[in-house]
C-alpha cells in the first residue's frame, strides 16, 4: 500500500477514542490521528460522550470505580467496528485489563472481551491492520523514538511504530540507547514517588540527547510531557512529538 494512494479497497470504520490526557493537554494529537486515518480513507467517528478507560483507578486499586468507568466505555463502543486509541497505555487498558474486572462467564465479560479485540493501538493499527509503511508524511529532521512501557511490554508493539517513522520522507531516524528503558512517568507513580520518577527520566534525557536527535517521537502523551519537562529544565534543545503528529506532516 503506498502513501500516495492509501484508500481503502473496502471502506473502514473506525471509532477514535483519544484518551483523557489528549482531550484535556493535547488536543492536536487526537487531531493528527484523526488527519492520518481519513488521509487512508478510513471512515472515523468520535463520540463525545467518552470518558476515560478506567486506568488510573486500576492502576491505584480502585477497582469498583474503575469498574464503572469500564462499564461507560463498553457502553460507548460496544458496537464500534474497530477502535483506534493513539497511546499504549491506554490501549493496553482495554486490551489486556479490562476483561478481567468482570466474572468469568458473565455477559458483561465477554462484551468486554469483544470489545477488548477489536482495540488497536494507532501504530499498531496502521501497520498492521492497514499495512501501511508509510502515510505520505515528509519530515526532514533528525528524530529518535521511545518505548512507552505498555506498549512494548505489554503490547509487544516495537517494529510498527518504528517502521511508520523510517517511511516519513526526510527523516534521519537514529536509535537511542536504552530506548525501551522507562523514561520515569508511570502515571500516579511520578506523583507517589516524584524523586525517583525524575532520577529515571533524568536516564532517559541523556540518551535522547546523546542520539543527536532533534526530536523524540513516542505513541503516549503521558511520556512525552514528563519527557519534555525534563529537557526543559535541563535545558536540552529537544523537542518532543507524538507519532500521530508525525505522521500527519503531510499536505492537506
Amino acid at each position: 500500500m503506498s502513501a500516495v494512494s492509501c484508500q481503502l479497497s473496502v471502506v473502514m470504520k473506525v471509532s477514535l477514542f483519544v484518551t483523557c490526557l489528549v482531550d484535556q493537554f493535547f488536543p492536536q494529537v487526537g487531531l493528527s490521528a484523526l488527519k492520518v486515518l481519513k488521509k487512508c480513507g478510513v471512515e472515523v467517528d468520535f463520540d463525545p460522550r467518552q470518558t476515560c478507560c478506567g486506568q488510573p483507578a486500576f492502576n491505584s486499586g480502585f477497582v469498583e470505580e474503575s469498574r464503572e468507568v469500564a462499564e461507560h466505555f463498553i457502553g460507548i463502543y460496544g458496537d464500534s467496528e474497530n477502535i483506534v486509541v493513539p497511546s499504549g497505555s491506554c490501549a493496553t487498558m482495554i486490551k489486556s485489563f479490562l476483561p478481567s474486572l468482570f466474572a468469568e462467564g458473565s455477559l458483561k465479560r465477554q462484551r468486554a472481551e469483544e470489545v477488548s479485540q477489536r482495540t488497536f493501538e494507532l501504530s499498531d493499527f496502521l501497520s498492521s491492520v492497514l499495512g501501511l509503511t508509510n502515510t505520505g508524511a515528509r519530515f526532514p529532521q533528525v528524530v529518535t523514538y521511545h518505548d512507552s512501557c505498555h506498549l512494548v511490554r505489554e503490547l509487544g508493539i516495537r517494529s510498527q511504530p518504528r517502521q511508520l517513522i523510517r517511511g516519513v520522507e526526510g527523516v534521519d531516524f537514529r536509535e537511542m540507547e536504552n530506548c525501551d528503558r522507562c523514561c520515569g512517568f508511570g502515571g500516579t507513580f511520578s506523583v507517589k514517588s516524584p524523586d525517583i520518577s525524575a532520577a529515571i527520566g533524568d536516564e532517559k534525557v541523556q540518551w535522547i540527547k546523546e542520539s543527536g536527535a532533534d526530536y523524540v517521537i513516542a505513541n503516549d502523551v503521558s511520556c512525552l510531557m514528563h519527557i519534555e519537562g525534563l529537557l526543559r529544565r535541563k535545558q536540552i534543545p529537544v523537542k518532543t512529538m507524538h507519532l500521530a503528529e508525525l505522521l500527519a506532516q503531510f499536505d492537506d
